[in-house]
C-alpha cells in the first residue's frame, strides 16, 4: 500500500492507471474510520483492480459553530485499517483549496431541504470537496453509505447532470448492537447517551412495522416515530421526515420509493439514520 499526499501526485499515478486501463474503486472519508467505512472499503478493494481511499477532513462542509475542530482524525489507525483490508493507496493531502477559491458546486433544489435546512453550508462543501477527488482520482466506481442518504443522492444527481464518467455505488448502512447506525461521531457519545440513541433505530423500525401492517399515511407515521423519540430527554429532534427518494420533496403518503429520514442531537453529538421504501 502506497500512502500519498500531494494531489498532483495522486492525479498522476491515476492518469497512469486510466492508460492501463485497470478499474478503480474509491472510498473518499474523512478518516475516524469504522465498521461502515471498512465495508465500503471492502468492496473497493474487491470489485476493482485498484482500490484508493482518501482521508481528508474537508473544512468546507462544516459551519461555523459546527464541530470541525474537534472531529475525530486517527490517522495512523485508519491507514494501518486500510493496510489490512487491501487498499492500494490512500490518499491524505494536508489541503485541497486555494487561498481564495471562488469556484463551488451546487445543486439548487436539493440544497434548502433536510440536512441542508440546518446546515446550510454542508452539501456545498460535500459536493465541491467530492468533485476535486473524482477529478483528481479519475475512479471508475465511487463507493457511499446509505446513512447520509441526502448526500448520496446529491453527488448522484451531480455525477449525472455534470456527465461524469464514474459509477456511484450505494452501500448498506452498518449498524452497531443495538441499532445505533455507525458514525465516527459516535464515539463522543456517554454510555446514557448511546442507550438513548437507540430510540432513533427503534422509532424507524416501528416505521417500517407500521408500513408493513398498511399504515402509510406519513403524518401518522411522524407522529408516532417522534413519540418515541420525545421518550427520551435527552433527545433533541431536528426533524423527522417522510420523502421522496429521488428529489426528496414529502410525501403525504409513503410510496414505493421512499426515504423516511431523523435527525436529532444529543448532547453535542448530532446523528442522522433513515430506512428506504
Amino acid at each position: 500500500m502506497k500512502i500519498i499526499t500531494s494531489p498532483l501526485e495522486m492525479k498522476e499515478i491515476a492518469r497512469e492507471l486510466s492508460l492501463q486501463r485497470q478499474t478503480i474503486g474509491f472510498v473518499p472519508t474523512m478518516g475516524a474510520l469504522h465498521l461502515g467505512h471498512q465495508s465500503l472499503l471492502i468492496r473497493a478493494s474487491q470489485e476493482n483492480d485498484i482500490s484508493i481511499a482518501s482521508i481528508y477532513v474537508n473544512p468546507t462542509q462544516f459551519g461555523p459553530n459546527e464541530d470541525l475542530a474537534r472531529y475525530p482524525r486517527t490517522l495512523d489507525a485508519d491507514i494501518k485499517a486500510c493496510e489490512s483490508l487491501g487498499i492500494d493507496y490512500v490518499f491524505t493531502p494536508e489541503n485541497l483549496y486555494g487561498a481564495s477559491e471562488k469556484t463551488w458546486v451546487i445543486v439548487d433544489d436539493l440544497f434548502t431541504v433536510l440536512e441542508g435546512a440546518v446546515r446550510p453550508l454542508h452539501f456545498k462543501g460535500v459536493l465541491t470537496v467530492v468533485t476535486k477527488l473524482f477529478n483528481l482520482i479519475r475512479p471508475t466506481r465511487a463507493y457511499f453509505g446509505r446513512k447520509d442518504a441526502q448526500q448520496l443522492i446529491l453527488i448522484q444527481r451531480m455525477v449525472k447532470e455534470l456527465n461524469m464518467d464514474v459509477s456511484v455505488v450505494p452501500c448498506e448502512i452498518v449498524r452497531e448492537e443495538g441499532g445505533l447506525a455507525m458514525s465516527s461521531r459516535n464515539r463522543f457519545l456517554s454510555k446514557e447517551e448511546r442507550q438513548s440513541a437507540l430510540a432513533i433505530h427503534r422509532a424507524l423500525s416501528h416505521c417500517r412495522a407500521q408500513v408493513d401492517k398498511g399504515i402509510i399515511d406519513s403524518q401518522t407515521l411522524i407522529a408516532e416515530m417522534t413519540n418515541i423519540l420525545n421518550q427520551e430527554p435527552l433527545i433533541h429532534i431536528d426533524y423527522v421526515a417522510v420523502v421522496d427518494a429521488f428529489n426528496l420533496t414529502p410525501l403525504k403518503r409513503l410510496s414505493d420509493a421512499a426515504i423516511v429520514a431523523i435527525a436529532v442531537k444529543i448532547g453535542s453529538v448530532r446523528l442522522i439514520d433513515n430506512v428506504h421504501f
